[in-house]
């Protein structure tokens, strides 16, 4: 449970992080963060309006904490969130590239689920 609650707090702390650096003062897209604590959902989500016109709505990130491992269910970033999980000391076996079907999962160096 320990390990949980330590990773329910790196997951915020990059989440929150990316949406800082993704804000942009004369921007009307908003960087949202989505943390669902009890049932251990984590997004960052782009919402507003461009310069011309067009809605902007989508997830950029979705993690979910399951059994004890991050499960990134999608990155629409180019920097990869999971190297930054690592680097915020989370082992690569408790990471799950959830997006890849488990036949790809068990040829990275990542957790297979």
């Amino acid at each position: 449970m320990e390990s949980v609650e330590r990773y329910r707090k790196i997951i915020q702390k990059v989440l929150g992080d990316r949406a800082a650096r993704s804000q942009r003062s004369n921007s009307q897209v908003e960087a949202q963060t989505i943390f669902d604590t009890e049932r251990d959902h984590y997004q960052l989500v782009y919402v507003g309006w461009r310069r011309n016109g067009d809605r902007d709505y989508g997830c950029l990130i979705h993690l979910d904490l399951k059994e004890g491992k991050i499960w990134i269910q999608y990155d629409g970033t180019e920097g990869e969130i999971a190297q930054e999980l690592v680097e915020q000391g989370v082992p690569k076996e408790d990471i799950v590239l959830g997006f890849h079907p488990p036949s790809v999962r068990k040829l990275t160096e990542f957790a297979v689920g």
